[in-house]
């Protein structure tokens, strides 16, 4: 079903239960699916959050300079990316760490067509920095990047299985959407992703999939066209 995808994935994901600092098991599980994706000759390309070490918004709450605390955020997703490309590597696939700033020799500076010739050598192309500038999410980063490198559809992989009316983990009533529009979405105020990244994928007729990602086996079967999670369209 799809040939390019762009997969977001939240720091905390990668702190584990506890959903700070870095979680062997988890990098290991989640370098595990997406090593499978790869040798089935799909193209994955991959956009980590930070807040599993630092989330630039929650800092200035707490007298850092929301500018600072940004780039701090930014530096925290490319150790998440650093730390998840090592595991995928231990899988047998090739990946690379991009990054919005320069920070040779760390990593690679994003340019497009470079993350899009290794994608298509079958590389794993992790682009952390977010959009390497303060005051845009990580989700915004996702979006920007799924348009830029042309993905068939953008993964948000959580830790529920879809869009609900309300929080699942909270509201026991809450019942999932197998799928949505863009504008019924937005009309249901539904968090699917922050009003920018949304806006985005919404203008760019970005689909939005919305999985759990801890499923093993999920996103193969997500990739070779299996409805899971919760479809956003136009």
């Amino acid at each position: 079903m799809y040939k390019r995808v762009l997969l977001k994935l939240s720091g905390e994901s990668l702190g584990g239960p506890q959903g700070k600092g870095l979680d062997p098991e988890s990098l290991r599980a989640y370098a595990r699916e997406i090593a499978a994706a790869a040798k089935a000759g799909l193209q994955v390309a991959i956009v980590n959050g930070g807040g599993n070490i630092f989330r630039g918004l929650q800092g200035a709450g707490k007298g850092f300079d929301r500018v600072d605390g940004d780039k701090m955020g930014m530096l925290a997703t490319v150790i998440n990316s650093l730390a998840l490309a090592t595991f995928i590597k231990d899988e047998g696939v090739d990946a690379q760490v991009f990054t919005a700033l320069p920070m040779e020799p760390i990593a690679t500076y994003y340019m497009r067509d470079n993350a899009v010739k290794f994608l298509e050598k079958g590389g794993v192309a992790l682009i952390s920095g977010g959009t390497g500038n303060p005051f845009f999410t990580t989700d915004s980063g996702a979006a920007l990047r799924a348009l830029e490198l042309k993905a068939d559809a953008l993964l948000k992989g959580t830790r529920v299985d879809g869009v609900y009316t309300a929080d699942p983990e909270k509201d026991p009533t809450a019942v999932k959407y197998d799928e949505l529009t863009f504008d019924e979405a937005l009309s249901k105020h539904l968090k699917v992703m922050d009003q920018t990244a949304f806006a985005l994928c919404s203008e760019g007729n970005m689909p939005i999939i919305v999985f759990d990602m801890n499923a093993t086996g999920n996103l193969t079967r997500l990739l070779h066209g299996e409805k899971i999670g919760t479809l956003v369209h136009v």
